[in-house]
């Protein structure tokens, strides 16, 4: 039963952090009004939250329920799995600063648009291209190649 719940709050955290990145990159332009700011601000927070419970419920998985440890651990696919899981969560930390800073910004002055730099919508962009690359990597795995 645990393994069923773990799994099933591991594949709720995906779809959220997909529709998350998504969103933001629906939103995303070189320059936003303080509404759609705010949007991409909780979808922000979404995408973090989201790759928080990705990544408890997939240590949980890892390490304690499911399959044996070693099925993971000496599978090359799930280790570039999550080097690239890794690295999205490091990438996000440049957005996640620049909104964290604007949003203050927007709190405390009359601003009616915000201007978005072009390497925010680029990491973003990015973080949509390697999420796309993790549902190859996992069911390649289910199938037991790297193994």
């Amino acid at each position: 039963m645990d393994d069923l719940l773990v799994r099933y709050l591991h594949f709720i955290g995906i779809m959220l952090l997909c529709s998350a990145l998504v969103v933001q990159n629906m939103l995303l332009a070189r320059d936003v009004s303080t509404s759609i700011f705010k949007k991409l601000v909780a979808m922000d927070a979404l995408y973090g939250l989201s790759a928080i419970v990705i990544f408890v419920a997939g240590c949980l998985l890892w390490l304690t329920v499911g399959k044996p440890k070693s099925f993971y651990s000496t599978n090359m696919l799930f280790q570039i799995k999550l080097i690239i899981f890794v690295s999205m969560a490091i990438l996000s930390v440049v957005p996640t600063a620049f909104f964290l800073r604007r949003r203050a910004l927007v709190k405390t002055e009359q601003v009616e648009s915000l201007a978005i730099p072009h390497y925010i919508l680029v990491i973003k962009r990015l973080e949509l291209v390697l999420v796309l690359t993790l549902p190859l990597l996992a069911v390649l795995m289910a199938r037991g190649v790297g193994l």
